[in-house]
């Protein structure tokens, strides 16, 4: 009977078509299924917890995977060693009990879109270059509409597999994190593109372009074109994806 194994991996999105596999294109599944498949000598297959565009980077994002044998001892290490330099695998795990599902039985995820405004070449494609005066009280203003909505046709991107715009969001909020501006948001799931069209309408809003009122409207209409989706992906970050208590147990296969 096979186990299901769950890995942890991290990644720079810069450096990929994405996270989903795209035929042979790089990405980050299609990484891992090479990897795993060199190491335990028979095809395998990854299913990830978040789809991430090109660009969009992962501090924590999981790829679950089926397999009979009992995982070799130094598995983990072998991993780092072929994977590309852009991506890691930083825990592996195995369910315990009945089998979880990486994307489906995710409880939350949670995103943060980095911004600056004073030139810094350590920031290149790792945060958004936003050289603008912006107004923080209406960003948060912007955020605390974001809390009372659960319907976000509008900030979603069209041709998405998505049956659904429902999304509950626990968390949305403006920081300041030494010389950078953070946007912070958790929810239990998200739409295509969904986080870089609520950044890019805040910060309309931020500079004055956009009413809050206005930026209300933009919910009510359920239409796309009404959001701002121009703020690249490489100022996103996947930072946690929380699953149920007592699901996963982390290996020692160092």
């Amino acid at each position: 009977m096979k186990q299901r194994y769950f890995l942890e991996v991290m990644y720079q999105g810069t450096a990929f078509h994405g996270s989903q596999l795209q035929g042979n294109l790089p990405t980050v599944q299609l990484s891992l299924n090479q990897a795993l498949s060199t190491l335990l000598r028979e095809p395998i297959e990854t299913f990830g917890a978040s789809r991430t565009d090109e660009g969009v980077h992962a501090l924590c994002n999981y790829y679950h995977f089926d397999y009979e044998p009992v995982l070799n001892n130094h598995l983990h290490y072998k991993l780092n060693s072929i994977l590309p330099p852009s991506v890691t695998v930083t825990h592996i795990y195995r369910c315990v009990g009945e089998p979880i599902n990486a994307r489906f039985d995710a409880m939350s995820r949670a995103y943060r879109y980095r911004i600056y405004s004073r030139k810094n070449p350590f920031y290149h494609q790792r945060a958004l270059y936003f050289p603008f005066k912006i107004e923080r009280e209406l960003l948060q203003q912007s955020a605390e509409i974001i809390l009372k909505r659960t319907h976000f046709e509008s900030f979603s991107k069209r041709k998405t597999q998505s049956k659904t715009f429902t999304c509950q969001v626990s968390a949305a909020r403006w920081e300041q994190v030494e010389d950078q501006l953070h946007f912070v948001v958790v929810a239990n799931r998200f739409l295509r593109g969904m986080v870089r069209g609520l950044v890019g309408t805040q910060l309309q809003v931020g500079r004055g372009k956009l009413s809050l009122p206005a930026f209300e409207e933009i919910f009510d209409a359920n239409d796309c074109t009404r959001a701002d989706f121009s703020v690249p992906g490489f100022g996103l970050y996947l930072e946690k994806i929380e699953y149920p208590s007592g699901s996963l147990e982390k290996l020692d296969l160092m």
